[in-house]
This record gives structure tokens, C-alpha cells and sequence, in this order.
């Protein structure tokens, strides 16, 4: 990122005073290590990266094996039954970096959809969440859980003391509540 800041701008202002400037804001890069890391040769994990980069690539447009829809773990496995042995660590980075990704099945959800209008409850505690007794702070987590028919909803309470849940609530549906303003 240091490199690719300096090239943007050596013409301009030239690879030595960049470097001085960097290093008095606390970012020491001398510009010796700049002229080193272009003259270094690609590693061989770079090279080996960019040969599986081609098969993974091939193998998930393939319209009889990856379709354009296979994830990381389908990949892996499509490889390997070709004879190509990589970790699937590897290919999921791999898949990562070059924005392939596989389809889901079912239904996105949309759990929040933020409304700039609506009233905002005061937080009462400033974003600190520390108790130095039971039932002094008390925090709600949200969650949601996909199931086979549908959507569960979850809230918990919890004690931030001793971080026991003291409530609990699962409905089918979000719960609409009108805050007291």
C-alpha cells in the first residue's frame, strides 16, 4: 500500500522526499527499501497462486462443473477430483481475492432496513458496558436463526455483571414496539 502510494505520486515529488515525509508521520519506510521491493523477484507462493488462480478460475466458469455458482468448498473438491491437490484454505483466499463466489440457496434476508427518520432511544450508558454488581446493566442481543419453516427471532437479556442471560423471547416474527418518547 506504502509502495503503490509512492509510485502514484514519484513523479511528482520523487521516491527520497516521499520517504522523508512518511517517516517524520510515522510510517518509517527508507526509500533503499522501496528500490528493493521492485528489483525482488515474485515469490514462489505468488507463482504457485497465480497457476492455481487460472484452474480455479476455469473450473468455476465451466459450464459442466462450476456453472459460475460453486463456492469455495465445490472448487476444492472439483480440483482434487482432477488431480490438482491444494488446500481448500487456498482456494477459498484465491476465490477471495479475485471475487468469485459461490450462489446461496434460499432466500436472502434483509434484517434491518435503517430508517434516518425514526426515533433514536438515548443511550443511557455511552457505549460502556461494564457493571460493578448484579443487576446493574442489563443489554439486549438480537439474533435471527434460519429454519426449515421460516425465520426464528431470538432476543436475549443478559447481565453484564455476571453475563448470565435472565430473559429470553423467540417469536416467528419481529416484534414491533412503539418506544415512550
Amino acid at each position: 500500500m506504502v509502495v503503490q502510494f509512492i509510485d502514484d505520486h514519484r513523479d511528482r515529488f520523487g521516491v527520497e522526499p516521499i520517504c522523508r515525509v512518511l517517516t517524520e508521520h510515522s510510517v518509517p519506510i527508507a526509500p533503499s527499501g522501496d528500490y528493493a521491493f521492485k528489483a525482488r523477484p515474485v515469490s514462489a507462493r505468488a507463482r504457485s497462486d497465480a497457476k492455481l488462480m487460472v484452474q480455479i478460475e476455469r473450473v468455476f466458469w465451466d459450464r459442466k462443473l462450476g456453472r459460475g455458482i460453486s463456492g469455495a468448498r465445490k472448487v476444492w473438491r472439483l480440483l482434487r477430483r482432477e488431480g490438482i491437490v491444494v488446500a481448500r484454505c487456498t482456494v477459498e483466499r484465491l476465490m477471495r481475492q479475485q471475487g468469485l463466489r459461490g450462489i446461496r440457496r434460499g432466500k436472502q434476508f434483509i434484517t434491518a432496513r435503517a430508517d434516518g427518520a425514526a426515533f433514536r432511544p438515548p443511550d443511557h450508558v455511552q457505549r460502556c458496558f461494564r457493571a460493578d454488581r448484579p443487576d446493574e446493566l442489563w443489554v439486549v442481543d438480537f439474533t435471527y436463526v434460519p429454519t426449515w419453516s421460516g425465520m426464528a427471532f431470538t432476543a436475549f437479556v443478559t447481565d453484564v455483571y455476571s453475563r448470565r442471560i435472565v430473559g429470553w423471547r423467540t417469536m416467528d416474527r419481529t416484534y414491533h414496539w412503539t418506544p415512550l418518547k
